[in-house]
């Protein structure tokens, strides 16, 4: 029967993909403007093999002061993931909440670097309610109003 328990182990968290673009440097690091700052967040999940998925939790980083771009950083962290056995109504939940909870530190903390490498201020990222996202997603699937209010 022990072939029949619940299975959920971390293979691997990895930094799958990692930018960052000054395009306007270095003539706009000499501006003393307050730039302004847009994060968008996004969560992927793919079946690479039986019983193993890989979940992605990516971010954009974009600093601008007025229409020129002071940095940009894109950046992917990715987790595998064993998960096996489990209920197909618990696979969703699994995927898009528990998943990204433990792969999204490492992206706050490789963002926060980069952008301090380059030369700026590190920029952190919010914690995320990852349960709040994934039931938003899910509503605007099913084509429901979300449920949460949005900024």
């Amino acid at each position: 029967m022990a072939d029949q328990d619940p299975v959920f182990q971390i293979q691997r968290v990895y930094l799958k993909d990692l930018s960052l673009e000054q395009p306007n440097s270095p003539g706009i690091l000499l501006e003393q403007d307050q730039p302004t700052v847009d994060i968008q967040l996004g969560v992927d999940a793919q079946p690479v093999t039986d019983g193993i998925f890989e979940v992605t939790v990516s971010a954009t980083v974009q600093t601008k002061l007025g229409d020129r771009t002071v940095f940009l950083v894109e950046a992917k962290q990715a987790g595998i993931f064993e998960i096996r056995n489990l209920p197909e109504d618990q696979m969703g939940p699994i995927l898009g909440i528990a998943c990204p909870q433990i792969v999204y530190p490492y992206l706050r903390g490789n963002v926060a670097d980069v952008i301090q490498r380059g030369g700026f201020p590190p920029v952190h990222l919010a914690e995320i309610n990852f349960q709040a996202m994934f039931e938003q997603q899910q509503a605007q699937a099913a084509g429901q109003p979300s449920p949460i209010l949005t900024q």
